[in-house]
């Protein structure tokens, strides 16, 4: 287990408190959920007739497609660095 202490934090996500317990600090846990609102609310300004549920599966799926992408040009750039170090 980790020696970092978990902390309890209450965010706000389309005007439904959520409280989050984890080792990542206070200010890292807001970022995530104002970041995690405006995808949401960007996703919801285009398709206004979702209801929460599929918003939020729909928020996941794009959030994980940017994550994909990110990830492999990470892979990419890593690639690159291994090369140019050899």
């Amino acid at each position: 287990m980790t020696d970092k202490k978990r902390t309890r934090i209450t965010v706000e996500i389309r005007n439904r408190e959520y409280t989050i317990v984890g080792t990542e600090s206070r200010e890292h846990v807001q970022l995530v959920a104002n970041l995690v609102n405006e995808k949401m609310t960007d996703i919801h300004q285009g398709n206004k007739h979702l209801d929460a549920t599929k918003l939020a599966v729909l928020t996941a799926i794009n959030t994980m497609n940017d994550y994909i992408k990110l990830k492999e040009e990470f892979d990419e750039l890593l690639t690159m660095i291994e090369e140019e170090n050899k």
